[in-house]
């Protein structure tokens, strides 16, 4: 049969004239699987099923960072034969080939090969992920945040009911009682672990309440301290807006975790002292302190009081008005050289009007006339003084002044 767009029907595309049938969709899922061929695979074995009487086991593999997995099956006999048996949370490198089961509709990993990885191998990889994130900067100390002093709300991240919980609440709660939790019970290990903590971290930075993480548990084997050194729980860490404690494990144990987080310390122990002050030691601190402040202000105070006393002592402030007299006393005799400096200035300047006054008296007109001479004027208007008798003809009128008075005349001829 043919399509009306000229393909076949089992190979062009679909239409709701002519879809394909269900066969059909397995067959192709199965043929583009097919094409993968085989993979090695690495991830936690969980769910182990393998029954004494079955040839096939059946295990599931999961993602160590994310939560993916795979349904596993193998042959009974190679699983029993395996040095070291396998137990949920082994971390393992599988070699198989894809099987998708049309009848079901389901995917499996038909796996020929199963590797515990080991634990050398796994420091090496991990060896390997400290160099790319130390070269990536996120184990700089310049990117590490500082501590609140005394946070309003402490995110914990630990195992439910773990002595890594108990640990960080009882010594928290003892250096400072009123501290409050806000506290994520998940996985420590396992395969789930990384993808529990992931969210735990993610819910608790968004939480504004909270102002400081800490991501506790306690000692282990390299095998159970793993998903600390998980690349994605790392990279968490480093991108969280609020500040991580890591408190993983005792004084030896050292996951990446640690070089990431904005502190580290040794065990859940240290972390709970190390997010809240003492309220003794803080207490002992403030009487210190209050004790240096009343300490410092008697001392001011008594300095200041021997400076008041030293200036009271002072001629200036214990007889006030001494001063005041003698500045008086200045003042009357500035006052009376003043007055008769004065009085000597007055006494010469009328000296010298007076004498003034005599040679302007003796050299005036007024003297003159009195000796008996006289002034003879012309009466015409613009006429002066009569100076030669060539300006009086005769008939001219004159003004004749004396030192009494002034006549008038009338020239005759001569």
């Amino acid at each position: 049969m043919t399509s009306t767009n000229g393909s076949t029907g089992r190979g062009g595309p679909t239409t709701a004239e002519e879809p394909w049938p269900v066969r059909t969709v397995a067959r192709k899922v199965a043929e583009w699987i097919n094409r993968l061929g085989a993979v090695w695979v690495e991830g936690q074995v969980t769910q182990i099923s393998a029954r004494p009487n079955q040839a096939t086991a059946f295990l599931t593999l999961r993602d160590p960072s994310a939560d993916v997995s795979m349904t596993v099956t193998c042959s009974a006999k190679m699983l029993r034969s395996m040095e070291t048996p396998l137990t949920d949370g082994t971390r393992v490198v599988v070699h198989g080939k894809l099987n998708f089961y049309a009848a079901r509709g389901t995917l499996s990993l038909r796996v020929d090969e199963i590797r515990a990885v080991g634990v050398g191998e796994l420091l090496a990889r991990i060896e390997r992920l400290r160099k790319l994130l130390q070269h990536e900067g996120l184990f700089d100390p310049r990117r590490k945040r500082a501590l609140p002093f005394l946070p309003g709300k402490v995110g914990l991240v630990t195992g439910r009911a773990s002595a890594a919980e108990h640990d960080v609440l009882t010594n928290a709660r003892l250096r400072w009682p009123s501290v409050h939790f806000e506290i994520r019970n998940v996985a420590v290990q396992g395969s789930t672990a990384v993808p529990q903590i992931l969210d735990a971290l993610e819910e608790l930075d968004a939480d504004p309440t909270v102002e400081v993480i800490v991501l506790a548990r306690g000692g282990g084997s390299v095998e159970d301290l793993l998903p600390f050194s998980d690349e994605a729980l790392c990279r968490a860490v480093a991108a969280a807006r609020t500040p991580v404690v890591s408190a993983i494990g005792h004084e030896p144990d050292s996951p990446l975790l640690d070089h990431v987080a904005d502190v580290r310390c040794s065990t859940p122990t240290a972390a709970g002292k190390r997010v809240v002050p003492d309220v003794a030691e803080e207490t002992r601190r403030v009487h210190q302190l209050r004790d240096r402040a009343r300490r410092a202000l008697h001392g001011w105070v008594d300095r200041e009081r021997r400076l008041l006393a030293s200036l009271r002592t002072r001629p200036v402030l214990a007889d006030p008005h001494r001063p005041l007299d003698r500045r008086a006393e200045q003042v009357d005799h500035l006052r009376d050289r003043a007055r008769r400096a004065m009085r000597a200035s007055l006494s010469a300047e009328q000296h010298t009007l007076g004498a003034t006054r005599s040679r302007l008296t003796t050299l005036g007109p007024a003297a003159t006339l009195a000796r008996g001479y006289a002034i003879v004027q012309r009466t015409a208007p613009g006429d002066g003084v009569l100076r030669s008798i060539e300006d009086a003809p005769a008939g001219t009128e004159l003004r004749v002044r004396v030192v009494d008075g002034a006549v008038h005349a009338i020239v005759s001829e001569g």
